[in-house]
């Protein structure tokens, strides 16, 4: 049975290529119906893979362009370098599933469409076996054409019997990364290009390396739902209740359902409510099922607002960490809003997280002076970020705390180098035309224009989010969306690439880290006085040299030393240790760049149980509060000499500083230097050892006497408290 499956297969695949180039049913808005193309226009092409063949047949057919046809195009727009052998294949097939998605995403309700998503994904199938000599596609093609030769109806524009393909994904047919970053970010509401490979991770969280389609299926119709929510959310009894402004759209609610409401905290007082996030401000609506009127916390105005995670907790206490701190210079006092849960604050994280990405999208735009549809842009990019995090989290019911963020804003906050994915983001989007958008753009993928379109902001008016503003934008013509380029990189792309590179090598160095961390303070001190012995053993060897216990030795020093200080030398000292440094590390890489490092090794202290621990910890606490107040005491003891408390103690100084002026001036450094030497390193030789102690005795005596200033603690008055 098998070996008569494996001689039907290529012919059954012919079968459904040619069955679903030749179908004269017309499927929906999404431009054409095939009729135009002919057998001979729409043939296999004799360079891709059957899988890319039927993708191609497909986009063909969306646009009502023939493949050979599409092929002249691409043979035409591209430059010679995008057309050479080795990437002809899978350039032309990005070719043709951009031209076809561009084309496809102005269909309405595409995110429900089956056929829609089984087409995304077999565009990233093919992407990573475009060519003819690919095999891998085979057995999958054979089982479609399997299920078209039972005679079902259902035809598509993009796809035929996409259900029962679904449950037949195997571990061959999936998706890697770089297909998925490909062909997504495409249609701008799926996916980003800042973001894509952090969406890809969270999305095969489960499977290891590679999307199965059940996973991207299912994040799809997550992601419809939030747009129909979105859609939804904005009605005449909400903009009056909240006073929402032109352009103002809702993006989330929550404290809606009577158990899990939404706590203000302002001083000891706590209100539970509803709040509502959009794309210009917060508001709370105190209340549970009848609201009082809303307050509003602005995010776009420049109004020093801080948000963070805080805790908090009845009567002031801070008991629990569940909660956003919101606070700006249009309020008294910071605002608390609590998101009380059970288990965890993934609630509480993904509230701070999308407030963060309002908040920072509007400083960006003020940063660089964003008006009109590049302001717009901006927060359609930070809005469809949201969509993209809501989304992920309502499917896949997953902590943000599990995976990178998944909005743009917050990701070049929080990423090595994120200042520069900012400015090449803000570089690209000065590029569209800050007032009307009706000047006629290219629809070739890879088409140089001075200006480009602000694909965010359409793909939200596509989906009836945000209303279409009368000479806006031309919502007829069919606009290049994403951010990508055929067999190319875009300065975005290719920030973000190199960005990843780096970022994988901070978090395989960070990785390190963590294995190399031990607990417990005795523990954690075994391990640094074993790091520190060759600073603590020339300490210990430079403090015998200086207390003359062996008088050659420290003689030798001493006249060595003094020597080096005398001609001058002394400057050189540090550049030879870091050249000494230098050149240790260059034989230790050439030399021993084939032996492993070798563990360091440490004794560990005997162990100690959790009570032994925390008076440990105590007296830690106690010899650092000591230390505290030695310094304070100095410092105070110095304020009195100053201002002359102690009157005989305030003329000695005076004297000696004056001193010490008049011979820094007169002597040079070199000598100044060698004085100090001297009378460090020779107070304890035979000779000056009984004057040494006296004078230091004296000098102690002398700053005993010396009173400290006086201090005064002033409790604070809380007027918070209430």
């Amino acid at each position: 049975m098998e070996a008569e499956n494996a001689e039907t297969a290529p012919r059954n695949d012919s079968l459904w290529i040619l069955k679903s180039i030749f179908s004269k049913k017309s499927s929906g808005d999404g431009g054409g119906d095939g009729s135009n193309t002919s057998p001979s226009s729409n043939s296999p092409l004799p360079f891709l893979s059957p899988h890319a063949n039927s993708v191609v047949a497909r986009c063909s057919k969306i646009l009502s362009i023939p493949t050979k046809e599409l092929q002249a195009q691409f043979d035409v727009e591209l430059p010679d370098n995008l057309r050479l052998p080795p990437s002809y294949a899978r350039n032309f097939l990005e070719f043709c599933s951009y031209k076809a998605l561009h084309l496809a995403i102005t269909r309405p309700n595409y995110l429900n469409d089956k056929e829609f998503c089984r087409l995304t994904f077999d565009m990233m199938v093919a992407w990573e076996d475009p060519g003819v000599d690919s095999n891998l596609l085979d057995k999958e093609t054979a089982s479609c054409s399997n299920q078209d030769a039972e005679g079902e109806d259902g035809w598509s524009l993009f796809y035929s019997n996409s259900t029962k393909m679904a449950v037949q994904v195997d571990d061959k047919k999936t998706v890697g990364p770089e297909a998925f970053a490909r062909i997504a970010p495409t249609c701008p509401v799926i996916a980003d290009v800042t973001t894509v490979h952090n969406l890809f991770d969270v999305l095969t969280s489960s499977s290891g390396p590679r999307l199965h389609y059940l996973i991207y299926d299912k994040y799809l119709r997550s992601l419809e739902k939030v747009a129909k929510f979105a859609q939804n959310a904005v009605g005449p009894q909400v903009i009056s209740t909240l006073s929402l402004v032109d352009g103002e759209i809702i993006i989330d609610v929550d404290g809606t359902v009577p158990t899990q409401p939404v706590l203000q905290h302002i001083g000891m007082s706590a209100w539970p409510g509803r709040l509502t996030l959009t794309n210009y401000a917060l508001y709370f609506e105190p209340g549970v099922g009848l609201y009082d009127k809303a307050v509003k916390y602005d995010l776009a105005t420049d109004l020093k607002q801080v948000i963070k995670p805080e805790l908090t907790g009845p009567l002031g206490a801070r008991l629990f960490d569940k909660a956003v701190m919101y606070k700006s210079t249009s309020i008294a006092e910071p605002v608390y809003l609590e998101f009380p849960e059970f288990k965890g604050c993934s609630r509480r994280d993904y509230w701070l997280d999308i407030c963060l990405e309002i908040l920072r999208a509007h400083r960006f735009s003020r940063k660089y002076n964003l008006k009109g549809n590049q302001k717009s842009e901006v927060l359609a990019r930070a809005i469809l970020g949201i969509f993209r995090f809501r989304a992920v989290r309502e499917a896949f019911r997953v902590s943000s705390s599990n995976y990178k963020t998944l909005l743009c804003f917050n990701l070049a906050e929080s990423l090595p180098g994120g200042d520069m994915i900012m400015e090449t983001l803000a570089g690209r989007i000065i590029l569209i035309t800050p007032t009307a958008g009706q000047q006629e753009v290219s629809s070739s993928p890879n088409a140089n224009r001075r200006h480009i379109f602000p694909a965010a902001l359409m793909t939200l008016i596509r989906l009836k989010i945000v209303s279409l503003k009368e000479g806006e934008v031309n919502r007829e013509a069919t606009y290049l969306a994403g951010d990508l380029h055929v067999g190319e990189l875009n300065p975005l792309e290719a920030v973000v690439k190199q960005l990843e590179l780096d970022t994988g090598k901070a978090e395989a160095a960070q990785a390190t880290v963590d294995q190399v961390k031990v607990e417990g303070i005795d523990t954690n001190l075994a391990v640094m006085k074993e790091l520190l012995f060759p600073v603590i053993e020339t300490y210990n060897r430079l403090d015998r040299l200086a207390s003359w216990n062996d008088p050659y030795k420290s003689v030798m020093f001493v006249l060595l030393f003094s020597y080096l200080i005398i001609r001058g030398w002394t400057k050189y000292i540090l550049p030879s240790i870091f050249v000494f440094l230098a050149l240790m590390m260059l034989w230790r890489k050439y030399v021993w760049r084939r032996r492993p490092l070798e563990s360091f090794k440490i004794v560990a202290p005997p162990g100690k149980n959790a009570v032994e621990q925390l008076i440990l910890l105590q007296e830690a606490i106690a010899q650092v509060e000591s230390f505290i107040q030695s310094g304070n005491v100095a410092l105070l003891k110095i304020r009195a000499l100053l201002f002359a408390v102690a009157p005989k103690a305030t003329d000695k100084l005076t004297f000696l500083l004056v001193a010490m002026a008049s011979v820094l001036i007169f002597v040079p450094l070199k000598y100044l230097m060698l004085i100090a030497f001297l009378e460090y390193f020779t107070r304890y030789m035979p000779l000056r050892r009984e004057d040494s102690e006296r004078g230091m005795r004296r000098l102690k005596e002398w700053w005993i006497r010396i009173p400290a200033a006086p201090v005064e603690i002033v409790k604070p008055d809380d007027k918070k408290r209430r």
